[in-house]
């Protein structure tokens, strides 16, 4: 079978479309913004505006959980990643699926039987409130601000591309644009809101992702070894069949890519933007059934990106993607440019578009519910401040964590999304998860291996991120002149989670505090049966 490879898609062509794109934006945001209005007329208690009242059902959640882990990282910097360093690329697809699934099988459902809104609750249970409320919300604040990074990165990249802006100038004014309508989203709609934007989100890019994907297999006549071959014919290098293009030409680099994937693996159970939605459902019951549902949704969508990302490669080519504006991250839009036109273009760049919204609408009502919920109800007010005044603080910290968003976007612009999502994982795993983990199986945890190991795990990721080669040191780095990178790797995970979990235990073991052991009980027998979690929901 001989088979026709396109020629290059010209990124030129995509300035024709300007218009069209942006009224389907413009649409697309229309109709959400009604949703959120109407969503938000029952928004009248802290579980209304933080848990959606807790009135989702097991399929609806599980459809908006979707929606919530399947950020721009995965529909733009995953595909990119593919077309550009083919099998090393997939393992993002790969690292983020199982890592699904460990937050399932290891702290989901136990976490939804023992908490109220926040991680922080589930931590405070048995463990002194004040300093642990502060080192969880301090590690929540910096988690959903490394992936509110890499979602704002992918929205400049996204609508620099169709509208052909190249200058940084120009990328700086649409993500403005994009936090400030973010900031709109969740200030109107609540959670209630958020999560109906992530359920319609989910089923578009689900829907838009297999579209191309078939599309992309019937131009190959389904026969993905064709496909294969077409995309080693198009980039002139059979590599990017075969692993290590990417992670496999050094022994530096084969360390960055275990700490990669260790990063990828244990990152989602500490998320705490996706750990927030087991609080949206009336029962442990639909609980469980939203984490089988969103299994679905996302396993399938994973295996699109791999067609995806070597359609790219084969359809429009490496060197075409590299030089779009967007770079890497450009590698969906340009396929769907290829493959549908103008038309394929603006639906499937308005489905990227809702991802972004919905993602980052997701992370900021989470960085404000554990600020108004953890730092400052429970810390600041002791206990004593209301419910609408908790939401009111929830709302003005919205406004703060935007702009703090928009800022960080701006500096992040140009890097690859689904590598800076891989550094809120790293993040995540090295602040949240031993403590969470610890807290949930060790009866002998004590506060002070939490605070040593949220601190230590978070304070340690983060200084090695800023001595990486992530931000100096690199062609690619944040700061292109400088040069201050003095660890060697781009993820810090192999060296900052072991780490933490070294410090959770060392503060147990030295700490001679004893910690109350009817609450451990409690906490344990809550945890794994759910007695007496729908009571402590409610109320």
């Amino acid at each position: 079978m001989t088979l026709m490879i396109p020629a290059a898609v010209d990124v030129a062509d995509l300035k024709e479309t300007t218009l069209l794109n942006m009224g389907i934006f413009g649409l697309f945001v229309a109709v959400t913004m009604i949703i959120v209005i109407k969503a938000s007329r029952n928004n009248k208690t802290a579980a209304d505006y933080y848990a959606a009242g807790r009135s989702f059902t097991g399929p609806q959640n599980g459809t908006a959980i979707a929606g919530d882990y399947l950020s721009a990282a995965s529909f733009l910097g995953i595909t990119g990643a593919i077309a550009i360093n083919g099998y090393d690329g997939f393992m993002y697809s790969i690292g983020f699926l199982v890592a699904w699934l460990v937050a399932l099988l290891l702290v989901a459902e136990l976490l939804r039987n023992t908490g109220k809104f926040t991680m922080a609750d589930v931590l405070s249970f048995r463990l002194k409130q004040r300093p642990v409320r502060i080192a969880a919300a301090i590690s929540t604040l910096a988690v959903c601000f490394f992936y509110l990074l890499a979602q704002m990165a992918g929205a400049g990249s996204l609508i620099s591309l169709l509208l052909g802006i190249s200058d940084w100038g120009g990328q700086a004014l649409v993500i403005i644009v994009v936090g400030a309508l973010m900031i709109m989203y969740v200030l109107i709609g609540g959670m209630k809101g958020t999560t109906w934007v992530q359920i319609i989100k989910a089923m578009l890019l689900i829907a838009g992702a297999a579209v191309m994907t078939f599309w992309v297999l019937a131009i190959y006549g389904f026969n993905l070894s064709d496909l294969l071959g077409g995309a080693v014919e198009t980039s002139g290098n059979p590599n990017v069949l075969n692993p290590g293009l990417q992670y496999g030409k050094t022994e530096t680099s084969k360390l960055d890519f275990m700490s990669l994937g260790l990063a990828l693996v244990l990152g989602t159970a500490a998320l705490p933007h996706v750990l927030m939605r087991f609080y949206t459902v009336p029962t442990a019951k639909e609980a469980r059934k939203s984490v089988v549902w969103s299994i679905w949704l996302i396993g399938l969508f994973y295996l699109f990106t791999l067609v995806l990302g070597y359609g790219a490669a084969a359809l429009v080519g490496a060197d075409t993607i590299k030089a779009a504006p967007g770079g890497v991250n450009s590698a969906a839009p340009l396929l769907a440019f290829h493959l549908g036109g103008p038309l394929l273009l603006g639906f499937i760049s308005a489905v990227a578009f809702a991802t972004i919204l919905a993602v980052v609408a997701g992370l900021t009502i989470t960085a404000a519910a554990s600020f108004a919920h953890d730092i400052y109800a429970s810390v600041i007010a002791k206990g004593k401040a209301d419910a609408d005044t908790e939401v009111k603080v929830a709302r003005r910290t919205v406004v703060v964590i935007g702009l703090l968003a928009i800022a960080g976007g701006i500096f992040a612009n140009g890097q690859n999304v689904a590598f800076l999502v891989a550094l809120a994982f790293a993040v995540a795993a090295s602040a949240n998860l031993p403590t969470i983990v610890y807290s949930l199986f060790w009866r002998k945890f004590t506060t002070q291996g939490a605070i040593w190991s949220m601190y230590g795990g978070l304070g340690s990721a983060i200084i090695l991120i800023a001595l990486s080669p992530v931000v100096s040191g690199a062609k690619t780095s944040m700061i292109p002149g400088a040069n201050f990178a003095i660890f060697p790797l781009s993820n810090p995970g192999i060296v900052s989670i072991p780490l933490a979990f070294f410090l959770g235990w060392l503060g147990s073991v030295l700490d001679k505090k004893l910690e109350d052991t009817t609450k451990q009980a409690e906490m344990e027998v809550r945890s794994l049966t759910g007695v007496g979690a729908e009571k402590a929901v409610d109320h």
